[in-house]
């Protein structure tokens, strides 16, 4: 698990390999990952956008954002967590994953960004 606290805010990331599979005649990898966003501070927040950095094992690097996570802009009160699943597909069996979100604090009116830690996408097969 790789875990990083910004401003408060507490994410912890598991990664897991779920196979391999062709498209338009090329391998691809399947990864799936969950987050955890934990609101360790003492102000409620919302995560409005994300923004992801996906690199594959010959360094090409993809760039997604958007709105929420999987279609949600959760509410944190101090203490509370949200957690959810997603997944990339990668050309290569390794790869790295970083990025932020960006949050708003309900107290200040202020937003935010909360890094996201970099964390290793790794065919178990070939770890050896």
């Amino acid at each position: 698990m790789t875990q990083q606290v910004t401003k408060g805010i507490r994410i912890s990331v598991e990664t897991h390999f779920e196979g391999m599979f062709y498209k338009n005649l090329k391998m691809h990898y399947a990864f799936g990952y969950q987050i955890t966003i934990e609101n360790q501070s003492n102000d409620s927040v919302q995560l409005q956008s994300r923004y992801w950095e996906i690199k594959d094992a010959l360094n090409d690097t993809e760039t997604v954002s958007g709105e929420g996570v999987i279609g949600k802009k959760p509410i944190l009160k101090p203490g509370e967590s949200h957690r959810y699943q997603s997944g990339c597909l990668l050309t290569g069996p390794f790869g790295a994953m970083s990025g932020h979100y960006n949050m708003i604090n309900f107290s200040n009116s202020r937003e935010f960004k909360v890094n996201i830690p970099s964390f290793k996408l790794s065919a178990t097969y070939a770890l050896n």
